[in-house]
This record gives C-alpha cells, structure tokens and sequence, in this order.
C-alpha cells in the first residue's frame, strides 16, 4: 500500500513539475511576444494555454483519488493538498500569460510609449524570474526561498505603481496615447498579479514543510 501510495505521489509531483514548466514558457513567451510586437507569438501562447488547463484538472481528479483511496495523514497529506493548491496557482499565472499576449494583439498599430515600454519589459524578466524560482523551490521544499521570494514581490508592486504614474502622464499630455496607455496598466497589472499567485505558492511550501496556514508579504498586497 506504502509503495503504491508512494508511485502515485510521484506521478503528481512529476505532472505538476511539467506544469510548471509549461507556465514559466508562457509567461517567457508572452513577454518576449509583447516586447517584439510579436500578433503570431501571442497566437501560440494563447493556443497552448488549454495544455496548461489539462494538467490542473489532470492533477485535481489525482489527488481527490489519492486522497479517497489511501486516507493519507499528516505529512502525506499535505503533500497531496499543496500539490492541489499550488497547481490552482500555477494554472491562475498561466491565464495571465494568455491575458498579456490578448493586450499585445489589441495593441498591435496603437502610439507606443518607450519609456513605459521599457519599464514593462524590465517588470516581465522580473516576472519570469521569480516563476522560475518559486517552481525550483517548490521541487527542492526550500523554506529560505520562499520566504525571500515573497518579500521579493514588492518589487512587482513598485513597479506597477511606477507604471500607473508614468502612464497617467504621458495620457494626460498625449491624448493619443490613451488607448495604448490603458494596455501598458493592464499589462503591468496582469505581471503585478503573477507576483502575488507566485507568493501563494511560497505559502504553500510553507504549509508542505511546517504545517502551517501562512499570508506571507500581507502589508504588500494590501497597498495597492
């Protein structure tokens, strides 16, 4: 029973680790797409977001079978909610990928603000970054990581702040520049919010390792 408890853990951890990394492509590919202007980019990224949707109910239908045939307590527990919390969260940044590249194809053609341009673009690798580590964490059970990756999203918060303030001038002196403006916030809002699904995973991994329900980075998210 052990063993075959074990196997099917395994299987989850693996087909969340998969998971993973088709959403840290996404969200790589979806800024690169807004960067380059990239309509055919975009086009894919949103076309391989359904594979992204398969796994999180491929990995909701594992655990909820897990956990009605084997009971598992304590830690084993745990290790079957997180992967059924976390893969929620994942799939949530996978949806914001499809959001950014749907902003990139409406503004295909619209003014371009460069200055904003580059601040989005410099909030995007920060993005990725923080995806990519988070799942590293997560695979390792890295309790430092987490909590330095949670305080790490304010970066985000700043960031998009900067953004709204930037963007809000730039429209009130260029009325032509509303259109694009309103996407630049939209879009720097969409990565704002990957931050924050990012920080629900390190809670997660908190939970995994200490059992403990946590808000991490709180004040944070309670500024915008």
């Amino acid at each position: 029973m052990r063993k075959t408890f074990n196997n099917e853990l395994n299987k989850m951890h693996v087909r969340f680790a998969e998971m993973g990394m088709m959403t840290h492509e996404a969200i790589f590919r979806s800024v690169k797409a807004f960067v380059d202007h990239d309509k055919e980019l975009s086009r894919e990224v949103i076309a391989r977001d359904q594979a992204i949707n398969e796994c999180e109910n491929e990995l909701e239908k594992m655990t909820l079978e897990v956990i009605a045939l084997y009971q598992p307590v304590t830690a084993d527990l745990r290790d079957v909610i997180t992967i059924l919390k976390a893969s929620s969260d994942i799939e949530r940044i996978g949806d914001h990928a499809v959001s950014i590249c749907h902003a990139t194809i409406k503004m295909k053609g619209s003014q371009r603000i460069a200055a904003v341009e580059v601040e989005i673009a410099k909030m995007g690798d920060y993005t990725c970054s923080m995806v990519e580590q988070v799942l590293d964490a997560y695979v390792n059970r890295d309790l430092e990581a987490a909590y330095k990756l949670a305080k790490e999203d304010r970066f985000l918060d700043q960031e998009l702040k900067k953004i709204r303030s930037l963007c809000m001038k730039v429209m009130q002196q260029e009325p032509d520049a509303v259109f694009s403006g309103s996407y630049y916030i939209s879009i720097a809002t969409y990565l704002e919010r990957i931050g924050d699904y990012v920080t629900n995973v390190c809670e997660w991994i908190v939970f995994l390792q200490l059992g403990e329900i946590v808000e991490l980075n709180p004040s944070a998210r309670n500024e915008l």
